[in-house]
């Protein structure tokens, strides 16, 4: 897939609004500061494609980035949780939306999941984990923000990890850094994986 010519297309506030001609999507999912558009710009070799922000929680609408390659193919930033400071029924409606997608979406071939490895497993993750294995979606979860700790303590911490998730369904788990390029051409790899089947 040709991740450096990725370009947005549009961003959808519900599943209505979804692009059409999509073949195959994979979405970005993750707490509000685990660094889901700094993880898809990382992967797609471009530094502006997803906004970023000092202030968790920007993403608030499902945002659609078209890979050429294959026709139809997509990544998708999900809105992210628990973080942003913004109004309780506002955050409400996000998860609403995003639930009707991750539901409703037949498109949908598996979800990366991001958490930062200083503090992974947070109660949104877990609720992810056990959304994908019943709905039968493969998972990969990136441990973000590896290179904020050593690499015996980052190895230790995903293997606990990968321990506590076994026989969780579909799951794969890897250790990532956007601005070190840690874990980029694994993710790819299973990027590829999804959307060109």
């Amino acid at each position: 897939m040709q991740y450096d010519q990725t370009s947005f297309v549009l961003s959808a506030v519900s599943l209505d609004g979804c692009p059409g001609d999509s073949v195959a999507e994979v979405a970005f999912a993750g707490r509000s500061n685990a660094g889901k558009s700094s993880a898809i710009n990382a992967i797609c070799r471009q530094s502006r494609l997803a906004r970023t922000s000092k202030t968790p929680g920007r993403t608030q609408m499902l945002n659609f980035f078209l890979v050429p390659g294959v026709a139809g193919r997509y990544l998708v930033d999900l809105p992210g949780y628990g973080y942003a400071k913004v109004p309780l029924e506002v955050k409400e409606q996000w998860q609403r939306e995003m639930q009707h997608y991750l539901n409703g979406r037949g498109q949908l071939r598996g979800i990366v999941l991001l958490s930062d490895i200083r503090h992974p497993l947070k109660e949104f993750d877990r609720q992810m984990i056990d959304w994908a294995q019943g709905a039968g979606l493969p998972l990969h979860l990136l441990l973000t923000k590896a290179d904020k700790m050593k690499r015996n303590p980052a190895h230790n911490t995903m293997a606990a990890v990968r321990k506590e998730m076994s026989g969780r369904g579909a799951l794969d788990v890897q250790l990532f850094s956007a601005t070190a390029g840690v874990g980029l051409e694994q993710v790819r790899e299973r990027l590829d994986s999804w959307l060109e089947a």
